[in-house]
């Protein structure tokens, strides 16, 4: 898998540690904005944790190519995919229902284009929505 680094020198030397040569990291860039600009071919972009431009309500809809952006808590959800949880699991990290946990899936999916839950974390990675 061919993947971008971005963050500070610091994250980014954190983020090839972990990766630790399992994929192939063809760009580093201190922002996603930068790593955009290059469209440099990869599969993923890793984000270090002060990297991200995340806004506590939205993800700007331009910014990561969609329609209609992801909320706030779509994102806590995804996120929460991304580890692998059920939705009754998530459901409980986050104080909600199980329900509201599959209304938020279903949302995910449709915004991102997604047929399944892996298919949505797959497509969150790729577009810089989420790091793993």
């Amino acid at each position: 898998m061919r993947i971008l680094l971005v963050g500070t020198t610091a994250e980014r030397a954190r983020l090839r540690a972990q990766v630790n040569g399992s994929m192939d990291v063809v760009g580093e860039y201190a922002t996603l904005a930068a790593a955009r600009l290059a469209a440099t071919a990869a599969d993923a972009i890793l984000v270090g944790r002060g990297g991200g431009v995340r806004d506590d309500a939205m993800i700007d809809a331009s910014y990561a190519g969609l329609d209609e952006p992801l909320t706030s808590r779509e994102v806590q959800v995804l996120e929460l995919l991304a580890e692998g949880l059920a939705n009754k699991a998530i459901a409980a990290r986050l104080g909600i229902s199980d329900q509201t946990v599959k209304f938020h899936v279903a949302s995910i999916s449709s915004k991102l284009g997604a047929v399944n839950r892996t298919d949505a974390v797959r497509r969150a990675v790729r577009r810089g929505l989420i790091t793993l």
